[in-house]
């Protein structure tokens, strides 16, 4: 899967792009880094209709290519080693998105586990 960063793309492009490729996961970028054992904290969202430029740190263009087998980890520091931006891969629990704490788990196997507990939530049914 191949994502174009350039400083001129518009966040949401980037999100619309990442979401059609794991439908029960988000990447959300941020103005600053998060600490190393907490979540990212909301006012550092930074707005979708932004360009890339507005909210990174290292302006280079390029393709990030990667595997739905990529980690969240791994996804997220090539994001900031490469480009200089901070994102943060959030999954969808009914009507809410949260962030992944499980960030040594691949990109595919969190969009998997988020699309079997919402199916179990609209049908009502949970396994334990």
């Amino acid at each position: 899967m191949k994502i174009e960063i350039t400083d001129h793309r518009k966040v949401f492009e980037i999100q619309k792009e990442f979401s059609a490729m794991f439908p029960f996961l988000k990447l959300d970028f941020f103005g600053k880094p998060h600490t190393a054992k907490g979540a990212s904290p909301k006012k550092e969202v930074v707005n979708a209709n932004q360009t890339i430029g507005d909210c990174r740190t290292i302006h280079t263009k390029g393709t990030l290519e990667f595997t739905p087998h990529i980690t969240v980890s791994d996804l997220e520091r090539e994001f900031a080693d490469t480009y200089g931006v901070t994102v943060r891969v959030f999954f969808k629990s009914g009507d809410k998105w949260l962030e992944t704490s499980s960030d040594m788990m691949s990109l595919e196997k969190h969009n998997a586990t988020a699309a079997e507990k919402n199916s179990s939530i609209k049908t009502g049914y949970c396994k334990l």
